[in-house]
């Protein structure tokens, strides 16, 4: 079978690729080896220049002197040539509920890029405004067939009364997550295609990304 081919010539991509991750004291990063995993299968498929030897070590670098926990961001532009900021992490307190809305912008599912994670984010960040921070902790988008997706920076979780939890099917149009990732393949959450309604009917609702965890949340009954 021939080498898939690449979505772009990655000399017209215009966009850099993004991981952000947490480093933990005694434990390093977390999620290490899914977040090279996901960077080095988007460089191939995008066409990206990688190397994964040269990603690893700067990022012993970067972190050699951490000793609390810290926010670990790696851009990944067209050319390879990667960069590495850090700044110190603080988690949310304990039994922190979000307050989730449902944009009214939408997502394409035919969007190929959606799957990356990628400095692209005109429409996350479309999503995020139409909703003041005193009235939304998170944001959710679907997409133009009306099935939620993802939220603008998290994966999305739902327990159904049955207790199965559900996560959007990646058809959907959306990233695949790092922390999105682990929980399936652990057999934790099951992909499904998912409707506003579903949201109302679920016993509780999460949204996470591979930074901060799992972040219990609610969305009113009005949106």
């Amino acid at each position: 079978m021939s080498a898939e081919r690449p979505l772009r010539d990655r000399r017209k991509a215009g966009f850099s690729l993004i991981e952000t991750m947490r480093w933990q004291p005694g434990g390093g990063l977390v999620r290490r080896d899914l977040h090279m995993a996901r960077l080095a299968g988007s460089a191939q498929r995008l066409g990206f220049a990688c190397s994964q030897q040269d990603v690893s070590a700067q990022l012993d670098t970067a972190l050699e002197n951490c000793i609390a926990p810290m926010r670990v961001r790696l851009e990944l532009p067209s050319d390879g040539h990667v960069s590495i900021t850090t700044q110190p992490f603080s988690p949310l307190v304990p039994d922190t509920i979000w307050r989730l809305r449902i944009a009214s912008t939408r997502l394409d599912s035919t969007d190929e890029l959606l799957p990356h994670k990628t400095s692209r984010r005109t429409v996350y960040e479309a999503a995020r405004a139409e909703f003041s921070a005193g009235q939304a902790d998170e944001v959710l988008l679907c997409n133009e067939k009306g099935e939620i997706c993802e939220g603008t920076i998290t994966s999305l979780f739902v327990e159904m009364p049955d207790g199965m939890v559900l996560t959007p099917a990646l058809g959907c149009g959306l990233l695949d997550g790092v922390l999105r990732k682990e929980l399936l393949q652990q057999g934790k959450a099951y992909e499904a295609i998912l409707s506003r309604n579903d949201l109302l009917q679920a016993k509780r609702i999460f949204v996470g990304n591979s930074l901060r965890g799992l972040i219990e949340a609610r969305l009113p009954s009005a949106g």
